[in-house]
């Protein structure tokens, strides 16, 4: 089972300094993500695995949580400690949440 955090725990890490890795596509990231995240669309999971902190939780958000759940998956069986947001940016947007714009702020 995919390990998944709802919002409010992952709220409370990000306010802690969380690293964030949104994996939609350049043009939803740019559009507005949660800010300090970075971007690793889900078909680059793979190859940016080294790139990924090890020993530190990683949250991972998408659009509405399907695409944050295959790359959890992904990067849990590669050592990372990957959880998961639940609902994703629309919910964190819904939640009244901050929201950057603009250029893609990639991993490496």
């Amino acid at each position: 089972m995919t390990p998944e955090v709802d919002l409010t725990t992952f709220a409370a890490a990000h306010a802690e300094g969380a690293f964030v890795v949104d994996v939609r596509e350049v043009g939803e990231y740019t559009s507005g993500h949660v800010p300090g995240a970075v971007l690793m669309p889900l078909a680059t999971v793979p190859a940016g695995i080294p790139e990924l902190p090890r020993g530190r939780p990683v949250y991972v958000i998408c659009a509405s949580g399907n695409r944050s759940r295959s790359a959890t998956d992904w990067m849990r069986s590669q050592g990372v400690d990957a959880h998961s947001v639940a609902g994703g940016t629309g919910a964190w947007a819904r939640s009244g949440r901050p929201l950057e714009t603009g250029r893609s702020q990639n991993v490496s």
